[in-house]
């Protein structure tokens, strides 16, 4: 099995990055990955926001993005993670989604919170994210989105 890669969006990959595309069903729930790379731009939300793509081999899968303020131990949010299609089912969702915990610790180790947002119709996000340890906070963002957060430290 090969391991999962994090990379960062760059010149190099971006157009990989577009390929990513999700069922019918699934547009709804999460950013595409192009308005993900407007945000990486405007940064709407906090200081820091950067676009990655997820690969295994020289496949790539995936796509999340981390917006977070510099320093914080609390203000990172995991937003716009998707599994392409045709790597649907074969459980790299919840593959993934540890690779990325365990790379938000690595290169922000002062991070002790993480938090993101689940539409409430999502129930397959809500399940993968409550496995891995992730607390419904009764909480909504402005978009009406449940606000979840898993405590690291």
């Amino acid at each position: 099995m090969n391991l999962i890669r994090i990379e960062p969006i760059d010149k190099n990959n971006w157009e990989e990055a577009l390929s990513i595309s999700l069922l019918e069903n699934q547009v709804n729930l999460v950013p595409t990955v192009i308005e993900s790379l407007a945000y990486a731009y405007i940064k709407p939300w906090d200081e820091a926001f950067d676009p990655y793509i997820l690969c295994q081999g020289d496949k790539t899968f995936g796509f999340f993005y981390l917006s977070y303020t510099p320093n914080s131990t609390e203000n990172y949010w995991v937003g716009g993670f998707q599994i392409d299609k045709e790597y649907q089912g074969m459980r790299l969702g919840t593959q993934s989604l540890k690779r990325i915990l365990e790379f938000i610790q690595d290169i922000h180790r002062q991070c002790e919170v993480i938090s993101l947002t689940i539409e409430k119709s999502n129930d397959h996000a809500r399940k993968l994210y409550e496995k891995l340890g992730f607390v419904n906070q009764d909480k909504e963002n402005q978009d009406g989105e449940i606000i979840y957060k898993l405590k690291l430290k």
